[in-house]
């Protein structure tokens, strides 16, 4: 079968956000930070993981960089998988705060933070982690956040070092509320496990994973492990949609209507539940402390895909109902046109009939449908050139940003030397379709028509 990439236009439209943004030159780096500061201004990346696991990415995707505050979800979910939401509640609020990130937001009286998502919730958060020692605390954060990228994840000694150099602020949190009884461990010891959690090292695509992770109710959709139970995920994304992206919060649940959070070393995370996990990385940084170049892809790509939560849901059945081919070889089911065939002809097809594949569909045709049709498309495509007979017989509505997906991939298929037949979805008219007929069997006959006629021997 052919490659995958080469139909992948959901990188195509990765890639058009990103050239078009990496001129952009608005933010300043973080320095308070010193190893912050290092980082280049001009790394950017963009990554999209879907529930079926398939990662796409465009521009420095891979370049690393420390988690910093994208981390704070990911430890309130295995706290929380510890202690429930009520006791979490006890100790952390879940209120929006409208303050800054490291802002002195606690409730008077008792000393808890508003939200696990700013500075002093998520140290609070972090030493609600169960261990008996920091050294034990540190080391089951990182295993969960591994369990949530997908892959075993490090700490950066240089930032960590430069984080314990330059906290002052985080350990004046921790001690204020330690004197008021919200925070039970000792703040020095505290503050130094949130700066080793937020010095653990990832790139565009982990974080686009562990999004993805929560996106799909607590399963890791590369690895199939399941992290956090799917109630636990809920309520992660419930406290990302409203406090995660800090004094910019309403703005950006308005404007991009994702759960997301943010971190002052250029990194920001998204989840649109049941579809997939989506993630930036750009080292300059708006007033809020997010990064300019990722809010604005954010913006730009939930327009494009139809992110935003409100959005009307699709149904929810497969969208995916079969993919075959012909002949003895062929993968998944065996289609055939069922048509009467000489003897000669029948071998023909059973010995080069993979080169006539089928793939269906149905419901509404909508991003994450479209993603998961292409897919299928390029699974089945076979290696030398061939026919493709696509039936949407039975798709009741393709979305306009679902009908440019796959008018864009039947023309590559097309160009890669296949032929596209269509049955159904007569409304849409895409290049790179070779025929439409009225029926899979119809479709199916003109395709092993056209392949007999390439095959038989000529006459003498």
């Amino acid at each position: 079968m052919t490659d995958p990439v080469a139909f992948d236009v959901v990188s195509e439209g990765l890639a058009e956000v990103h050239r078009r943004l990496l001129p952009l030159r608005d933010g300043e780096v973080a320095s308070y930070i010193p190893q912050l500061a290092l980082a280049d201004p001009d790394d950017f990346g963009i990554a999209l993981v879907s529930m079926g696991g398939h990662r796409y990415e465009a521009g420095r995707s891979r370049t690393e960089f420390t988690v910093q505050s994208v981390s704070k979800p990911f430890v309130h979910a295995l706290a929380l998988s510890e202690l429930g939401l009520d006791e979490m509640t006890r100790w952390v609020g879940n209120e929006p705060s409208g303050d800054a990130f490291n802002a002195i937001s606690l409730e008077h009286g008792t000393g808890r933070p508003a939200n696990p998502m700013i500075n002093a919730g998520a140290i609070a958060t972090t030493n609600l982690v169960p261990a008996a020692s920091p050294g034990e605390r540190s080391a089951r954060i990182l295993d969960t956040l591994s369990a949530f990228a997908g892959r075993r994840l490090t700490v950066d000694e240089d930032v960590y070092r430069s984080e314990a150099a330059t906290g002052d602020r985080n350990r004046a949190l921790a001690y204020l509320m330690h004197a008021a009884g919200s925070l039970r461990t000792d703040p020095v010891e505290a503050a130094e496990v949130y700066f080793r959690q937020c010095s653990v090292l990832v790139n565009t695509v982990d974080l686009a994973v562990m999004a993805g992770t929560l996106a799909n109710g607590g399963v890791n959709p590369v690895t199939r492990e399941r992290v956090v139970a799917e109630q636990v995920a809920v309520e992660v994304l419930s406290v990302m949609a409203t406090c995660g992206m800090y004094d910019a919060a309403g703005d950006w649940l308005m404007r991009v209507g994702l759960p997301a959070k943010s971190g002052v070393s250029g990194g920001l995370t998204a989840a649109s539940p049941a579809r997939f996990g989506i993630a930036c990385y750009s080292p300059p940084l708006d007033p809020t402390g997010s990064t300019v170049r990722g809010v604005v892809a954010l913006r730009e790509l939930s327009r494009r895909f139809g992110m935003h939560l409100m959005h009307h849901p699709a149904p929810g059945a497969d969208t995916v109902t079969r993919v075959g081919a012909g002949g003895s070889g062929g993968t998944g089911t065996r289609v055939s046109s069922g048509r009467e065939r000489v003897t000669a002809d029948r071998d023909l097809l059973d010995r080069d009939g993979d080169r006539v594949v089928l793939v269906a569909a149905r419901g509404e045709v909508d991003f994450p449908a479209a993603e998961r049709l292409l897919h299928a498309l390029a699974s089945a495509v076979p290696l030398a050139p061939g026919w493709v007979v696509v039936d949407l017989e039975r798709v009741t509505h393709v979305r306009p940003v679902a009908g440019l997906m796959l008018g864009n991939a039947f023309e590559r298929i097309s160009a890669a030397g296949h032929q596209v037949a269509l049955v159904g979805a007569a409304d849409q008219h895409w290049g790179g379709v070779a025929a439409r007929h009225d029926s899979v069997e119809d479709a199916l006959a003109w395709a092993e028509d056209a392949l007999l006629y390439e095959l038989r021997p000529l006459p003498r």
